[in-house]
């Protein structure tokens, strides 16, 4: 039975992505569609490969990282290191975004309260000089 392929169009809609990421990705050789001429066909490993690179996006792993997973799964390195691997990223990229956490609530806490000086401001008919 033939593998199913995907044309670029079918791949765009599928995934909510560009033919630009999906051409990019491809220039950085992320993954590797057959050709047909000027057409690209999307493999069932392409496919997987895409998933796998937009849930990294997802949570914020650069694009070399997740290369590197690609490249763990293709050598057939054994799931065990696959998985060490992720671990460890998985452990940094959390402390990255519970420190970006951290600065976001206290951004949003100082916006908040400045909004409300400045509306209470309003209310009481007093202006306050920018310090």
């Amino acid at each position: 039975m033939p593998t199913r392929r995907s044309t670029i169009s079918e791949m765009c809609a599928e995934f909510g992505v560009t033919p630009r990421t999906l051409r990019y990705y491809e220039y950085i050789e992320l993954i590797a569609p057959e050709r047909e001429g000027r057409k690209r066909l999307y493999t069932p490993r392409d496919r997987g490969r895409l998933k796998l690179i937009l849930l990294g996006r997802r949570f914020g792993f650069a694009l070399e990282r997740i290369r590197q997973w690609l490249d763990l799964y293709d050598e057939d390195a054994g799931t065990e290191l696959q998985t060490r691997m992720w671990i460890e990223s998985s452990a940094t990229r959390l402390e990255e975004l519970e420190r970006e956490r951290e600065e976001l609530d206290q951004t949003i806490d100082e916006l908040r309260a400045l909004r409300e000086a400045a509306i209470a401001g309003m209310l009481t008919g007093k202006r306050h000089a920018a310090e």
